[in-house]
């Protein structure tokens, strides 16, 4: 075998992603404080395609260069956007019959592997704090909890790693309807 050089990839230019249709998937970041983590998210939410991310409370916004370290230049291509409050973010997307599920450990969370998304549905996910998680008011509006079966001895995921999980098992799922 032999690796692919990058010209081989065959990947879409920033003016054809910003007009492709996306992945009916958003990404709510509720208070994180890693600029690392929120590059890697641009990053994940480049490679499949989604819609939009919303950045709240300490999150910190591009243009950054902790941020552009990770991301690689998706902060260009991914919409995102600036809120203060998550659960302003969350009330906003549930009137418009977006389905918020918060990624978290609670009682009677989904087991991400159980979790069967509806078609033509469009999801928003919600990570949160990478010492707190998502805060307890935003898991309380949240219309569900996705949780990442864990079988050793620690209890989280890095945000960036969950985040890739869950895009990558939904954005599955959801290309399986299609």
């Amino acid at each position: 075998m032999r690796k692919l050089k990058n010209s081989e990839l065959d990947r879409l230019s920033v003016d054809e992603f910003k007009t492709i249709k996306k992945t009916p998937l958003i990404i709510v970041l509720d208070n994180i404080r890693s600029l690392n983590n929120i590059g890697s998210v641009f990053r994940t939410s480049d490679a499949f395609l989604i819609e939009k991310i919303y950045l709240c409370g300490i999150t910190a916004t591009p243009p950054h260069k902790d941020i552009h370290k990770t991301a690689l230049g998706s902060t260009e291509t991914v919409a995102w956007e600036y809120a203060e409050n998550t659960i302003d973010v969350i009330a906003q997307l549930q009137s418009e019959h977006i389905v918020v599920a918060s990624i978290e450990q609670t009682e009677n969370a989904i087991m991400l592997n159980e979790f069967n998304p509806k078609p033509k549905q469009k999801y928003a996910l919600v990570f949160g704090n990478e010492v707190k998680g998502v805060s307890q008011n935003v898991v309380s509006a949240s219309d569900l909890v996705l949780e990442i079966p864990q079988f050793g001895t620690k209890h989280s995921l890095n945000i960036s790693v969950s985040c890739g999980i869950v895009v990558w098992d939904v954005f599955c799922k959801i290309q399986k309807q299609n």
